[in-house]
């Protein structure tokens, strides 16, 4: 096992022919490995950050969706394949491949005890705003912990790392891939390849060819390192595409936050609890469509959409405490026309849209561990849940910029995660798990957790297809 630590590759040697060489050390390159090392495969991991910086985008991870049919240690009540389908199809508006997203859903079911057999330990179910101690299990740590975890286990295993190895190109002719070329030149060979290097948010200029010149706005709240190289060189080499340009997991984060790697804690969660206006001061989109786990990730495309993609939540003292708060302090002012005045709003154009609201809430408390009807009357847009007046000072607001997490068109695979070619065939030994590939299942839309859950699920399949072919031969 080679794990260069120190950035020091004289120990290592390029001419060594592995089994499997799987591009990428997060959630998804990580289980395609160890899956591949327990069936009895050479495995080498590429990852183009440092060993302090490896697993892309699962560093800001928090938890995984999982099916189950009844109470687990970390899981409340049931959360059945029916509702679990249901709730994708609701959040994609059936921009799926359904054979592929009922695959996801009920290898999920397996996902923690599997993880958990692997050195991954999870805190017990959750309560509270997220509503998601049902849904969702929460690695204790997060994702940096499970990252480490699975390190771990796969180094015992004999799994090689090669850090600071930035892949440019695959070799590839008529489908098959005999090894990769690195940036600086050198190349590695391998019977099989997994790809799990990530999609292209952070390259800008690919993001602008779907999104115009608005994705110079954009906030890049996942990993720097997902520029779209691996994903541009498949296909170029005649892989079939899957997925819109311009489709992504995207939210709405702190507009404060930094250009790349800002994480989750640039996440604001309060725009149930109050009303959110762009720069014109008019609110464009019902705050309390549903519940914020099956709603957060459109908000980062409609305030993309929004002049100089920029919006402002608004929120009361009642308000501000009602949501896990970001890691930056909110703007605060006792009067509406003083908050904003300093969100750089006009404060008469703010005032009215503030009392508008409020004379359209209905009376009585609002009940945020459910959908509570309490709506608007006479609003456009309508509120729908959770619409109680913005009236006790101090008053709050959040700079809001869309906030990119991965995008969606990347390659297409089948049942097996072979990757496709254009003309339909399987690629010989080439195979894709994670974010490349998450577009198959996510045509449109976001549920929390099952970008890590898609990845999971994938990159076992990745690895058991792989060792199975190699063992066959």
């Amino acid at each position: 096992m080679y794990t260069n630590t120190d950035n020091d590759l004289s120990r290592f040697d390029f001419s060594q022919l592995w089994d499997v060489l799987v591009i990428g050390a997060g959630n998804a390159g990580l289980c395609a490995a160890i899956t591949a090392a327990e069936a009895g495969c050479s495995v080498l991991v590429i990852e183009v950050a440092s060993r302090d910086m490896r697993g892309g985008n699962t560093r800001h991870t928090r938890n995984l969706r999982a099916m189950h049919d009844a109470p687990t240690d970390v899981l409340t009540d049931a959360y059945s394949f029916e509702e679990y389908y249901d709730d994708l199809i609701r959040v994609t508006r059936g921009i799926t491949n359904e054979t592929l997203a009922s695959l996801t859903l009920e290898k999920s079911a397996e996902l923690t005890s599997w993880l958990g057999a692997r050195g991954v330990r999870f805190q017990p179910a959750l309560s509270g705003t997220l509503n998601l101690g049902r849904t969702n299990a929460f690695f204790l740590g997060g994702g940096r912990a499970l990252l480490n975890s699975l390190c771990r286990h796969a180094e015992g295993l004999g799994v090689g790392f090669l850090y600071e190895a930035e892949v440019t190109t695959l070799r590839m002719e008529d489908g098959y891939c005999d090894g990769v070329t690195l940036a600086d030149g050198r190349e590695l060979q391998a019977k099989k390849v997994i790809t799990t290097a990530g999609g292209f948010e952070a390259n800008l200029d690919w993001l602008a060819e779907g999104w115009g010149e608005a994705a110079r706005n954009f906030l890049v709240r996942g990993t720097p390192h997902n520029t779209g190289t691996v994903l541009r060189s498949l296909l170029d080499h005649g892989a079939r595409p899957v997925g819109a340009l311009d489709q992504c997991h995207a939210v709405a984060i702190d507009a404060r936050a930094p250009k790349f790697d800002g994480g989750i804690a640039s996440r604001i969660d309060g725009v149930p609890f109050g009303i959110v206006l762009n720069r014109d001061a008019e609110r464009f989109y019902d705050e309390g469509e549903d519940f914020w786990p099956k709603r957060y990730a459109i908000w980062g495309r409609l305030v993309a959409a929004q002049p100089d993609q920029i919006a402002y939540a608004i929120l009361d003292s009642v308000g501000v405490d009602r949501f896990m708060p970001s890691v930056f302090t909110p703007i605060r002012e006792d009067s509406i026309e003083g908050l904003a005045a300093k969100l750089e709003l006009d404060p008469a154009a703010t005032r009215a849209a503030v009392d508008a609201f409020n004379a359209a809430c209905p009376p009585g408390p609002i009940d945020q561990s459910v959908l509570d009807g309490c709506g608007t009357s006479g609003l456009s847009p309508e509120k729908t849940n959770w619409a109680a007046p913005i009236a006790k000072p101090p008053f709050y607001g959040f700079p809001l910029r869309p906030g990119i997490t991965f995008t969606y068109m990347g390659v297409e695979v089948n049942e097996s995660a072979q990757i496709l070619m254009q003309d339909g065939r399987p690629s010989a030994n080439l195979f894709a798990a994670g974010e490349i590939m998450a577009g198959n299942v996510l045509g449109q839309g976001y549920l929390a957790g099952i970008g890590m859950t898609i990845g999971a699920v994938f990159g076992r399949i990745a690895g058991a297809e792989a060792a199975r072919q190699l063992n066959r031969g």
